[in-house]
């Protein structure tokens, strides 16, 4: 599933072809994807501008001249690619959202877990997709002191907590496994435990990796590509993720890196590092 670096790439991909632009015409190829399309839907987005393209944790929000917001989730397998020329849409090309610029903007999504939905503006903060998301982690409001409170008690390990989109909004398993590694903190730590300086390193590490991830274009796993079909460069620079068995990058430990499993997740880890 993309991750918030891959999803705020796409964010920028999009602002840089579309902002400012009105929508011409809209292809819905189905009628829904992980839920139905609203009623209407194409309808209520032909003749709208695009006024600002923004993210909220794995959202994608494209702000439109009526107050209308326009929700986006990649799911598991979804693109959204931005074409310069015509397009002949493939089997798993769902929507194609035709620009007064000539660009057309599809939405492709082979497992159709993704979504496209429309929201009111002065509703968003309440909408169920929205509502109840963490803080985002690369603002100044997620710091070691407000993860070292929201977590105290809780008795899971500090990975699950930091998939927790409550706790925190955007990360997912790739960074966590990063940020953790980078941290020197066990993923198999109780969250309770992740408090003061260590909370501290490991906001500073979670914070570090996104911003490296999202320079680099996202990581491409499967799936994922930016909005111009390019594929993210940061899988090259995992310090940990996918890498079992080969040396820890950081240490001289023997074992190297080391794969478990949790809540039917991977992850990946030094144990001579991580405590």
């Amino acid at each position: 599933m993309p991750e918030l670096p891959e999803v705020e790439t796409v964010c920028r991909g999009l602002r840089s072809k579309l902002l400012g632009k009105r929508i011409e015409r809209v292809e819905v190829r189905r009628p829904d994807l992980r839920i139905p399309f609203p009623q209407n839907f194409g309808d209520r987005l032909t003749g709208r501008r695009i006024d600002s393209i923004d993210r909220r944790a794995k959202y994608i929000l494209a702000r439109l001249d009526d107050d209308t917001v326009l929700i986006c989730h990649l799911g598991m397998s979804g693109r959204l690619l931005v074409s310069d020329v015509p397009v002949t849409p493939g089997a798993h090309d769902h929507v194609l959202i035709h620009m007064d610029g000539g660009e057309c903007v599809v939405m492709n999504d082979v497992r159709r877990f993704g979504l496209m939905t429309l929201a009111v503006e002065s509703e968003l903060g309440s909408h169920p997709l929205l509502a109840g998301l963490g803080p985002e982690p690369l603002s100044d409001s997620f710091d070691g002191a407000y993860l070292s409170g929201v977590i105290k008690g809780r008795r899971s390990p500090i990975k699950g907590t930091l998939l927790d989109q409550r706790v925190v909004s955007g990360v997912g398993n790739i960074y966590a496994c990063e940020a953790l590694y980078h941290a020197r903190v066990s993923p198999r730590r109780l969250a309770a435990s992740v408090s003061g300086r260590r909370a501290e390193r490991l906001v500073l590490a979670i914070k570090s990796v996104l911003k490296d991830a999202i320079s680099a274009g996202g990581s491409s796993l499967r799936d994922y590509v930016q909005t111009s079909g390019e594929l993210g460069y940061f899988q090259h620079k995992w310090a940990v993720y996918g890498r079992e068995g080969q040396p820890c990058p950081d240490c001289d430990c023997e074992a190297g890196i080391k794969r478990i499993v949790q809540s039917g997740r991977s992850t990946f880890l030094c144990p001579t590092r991580q405590r």
